[in-house]
């Protein structure tokens, strides 16, 4: 259980990867960016989440340089976009977004969307990548179930990640199951769902019992599903305010009553119809 804003999760090859972070999505390159992950490493995340799509590396990587914390201390989460898949095409991404970060190796490096066709030698590159010691672990992002059965057939190195849409609206039941049992860390991306569930009753009446915002109970709800999660924020209360969930626990019947919340309902695209 993560219990502290820098406890780690052991990923399926050893690696331990911060259970807490902030993701940089939509967050502007220069100032914003980098005053968003200064504040976040100021107060003690050590886990940032950015992609080639957002197109804030550069601002990502100067306030990595910048931040007075050793790297070996942080974690950096890139992407490859769907537009640069397949095999040499996702080596030449790599190194675009490595040079872009301005840093030496990447900790984690994910397939941002199963483009059809393509993932699967996007996903050898991946491996070589993780064998020459480039990236300390590999992983996907947005695949269902059977992208991953798929990918499991035959790939040489399991993925450590699956980094999708989940929030109470969306739980991801049967994918979660699924992770669980091939262990395969199941991570967030809109755990908030933009907002847009801070005013359900359930929510609200659990947040006023514990004096916290309704933010803090979803972040919290995830983290006791054991879902690494990565709440973005560009102001520098909301990135305190975020992480201040480990001083409280959610009763099992309050979980359940969450849970109960799914309306299989995404803010983003299906990963079975996103490029159509």
């Amino acid at each position: 259980m993560i219990d502290h804003l820098q406890d780690t999760i052991t990923l399926n090859n050893g690696v331990k990867m911060p259970g807490f972070g902030l993701g940089v999505y939509k967050v502007e390159n220069g100032d914003a960016v980098e005053n968003a992950v200064g504040a976040a490493i100021r107060h003690g995340y050590r886990s940032i989440d950015t992609a080639a799509f957002y197109d804030n590396e550069t601002g990502v990587g100067k306030a990595i340089n910048e931040c007075g914390v050793p790297r070996e201390d942080l974690f950096i989460t890139s992407k490859v976009w769907n537009d640069d898949q397949g095999y040499e095409q996702t080596l030449q991404a790599f190194e675009a977004s490595l040079k872009k970060l301005d840093l030496e190796y990447l900790d984690l490096y994910l397939i941002h969307w199963p483009v059809k066709g393509l993932y699967k030698e996007t996903w050898k590159a991946m491996e070589k990548l993780y064998k020459d010691g480039k990236v300390r672990a590999i992983g996907v992002s947005n695949f269902h179930v059977h992208h991953l059965q798929d990918l499991l057939s035959d790939c040489e190195v399991k993925p450590v990640i699956n980094q999708v849409e989940y929030h109470p609206h969306l739980t991801q039941m049967e994918l979660h199951e699924f992770c669980r049992k091939e262990n395969i860390q199941l991570e967030a991306w809109s755990p908030l769902k933009k907002g847009r569930i801070f005013d359900v009753p359930t929510i609200v009446e659990i947040a006023e019992k514990y004096a916290k915002s309704p933010a803090q109970v979803i972040l919290r709800w995830d983290l006791q599903n054991h879902v690494v999660t990565i709440p973005k924020s560009v102001t520098e209360h909301r990135i305190i305010e975020n992480a201040d969930v480990f001083d409280f626990s959610l009763t099992e019947e309050e979980m359940e009553k969450i849970n109960r919340l799914n309306k299989n309902e995404r803010t983003g695209s299906n990963p079975d119809s996103f490029d159509e």
